[in-house]
């Protein structure tokens, strides 16, 4: 069995899904196992939603598992406690994230990184699985997730509510629309009041450095073509 552990991890970044369905069918329970505590505590389904993400195959990856028994909302033992959902949210795999959506995965799982995968995916910039768990009925009750999303109508609900929001929040809300290149949220907030100089104290950067960002998945992409050898023009 370590050596059919060993060989399905391979198989999943590999994205080799012959030899993953061959090692599924040999061994029932592979799924939804720890892999011999190989990836930590870890399930399969965390494997192939672990960062940098974008495994060859992944989505493909994801179903046969899903199919074969794997459990989509098991928390890794691995100190974090996060489900596959949440890894998938912190590196803008949308693809994966999708399949583990279809699959009955929990959009609104608590205890992430920083909370929800909502919350994970707007913290770490990573807008294509926030706007997927937006589509797929993820709740957008903070006013920073509203703000860095750009949804001004749900903004405008939650900046007028009773009691009004406090200051932090407001500051909070203008620093992540800046991180989501929401121009007009940004305004809005600047409009309410929000501090141009703040920055949270989990955040690193200025408004002006944050605007400046590209986000999760590009940045994952111009760092995988730079270790490649690919170089900007002059």
């Amino acid at each position: 069995m370590p050596d059919d552990f060993l060989d399905t991890f391979v198989a999943i970044r590999e994205g080799d899904v012959t030899r993953l369905e061959a090692l599924l069918r040999a061994c029932p329970g592979l799924a939804s196992s720890r892999l011999g505590g190989l990836a930590g505590g870890r399930t399969p389904l965390h494997v192939v939603a672990d960062w940098p993400g974008y495994f060859p195959n992944g989505p493909r990856v994801a179903q046969l598992l899903i199919d074969t028994g794997a459990e989509v909302d098991a928390r890794g033992e691995d100190g974090t406690g996060e489900t596959p959902l949440h890894w998938a949210a912190s590196s803008d795999d949308a693809a994966v994230a999708r399949v583990l959506i279809d699959g009955g995965a929990d959009v609104e799982a608590p205890d992430g990184s920083i909370g929800t995968p909502l919350d994970n995916a707007v913290g770490y910039g990573c807008w294509n699985v926030a706007r997927l768990l937006v589509a797929r009925d993820a709740r957008v009750d903070k006013l920073w997730h509203a703000a860095a999303l750009g949804l001004l109508d749900r903004l405008d609900e939650l900046v007028t509510a009773d009691p009004a929001p406090a200051q932090h929040d407001l500051d909070q809300a203008l620093w992540h629309a800046c991180a989501g290149g929401q121009r007009r949220a940004a305004e809005l907030l600047v409009g309410l009041g929000a501090d141009l100089g703040f920055t949270p104290e989990y955040g690193r950067g200025s408004v002006l450095d944050v605007a400046s960002n590209h986000g999760t998945q590009r940045a994952n992409l111009i760092g995988w073509l730079e270790e490649r050898g690919a170089r900007a023009a002059q």
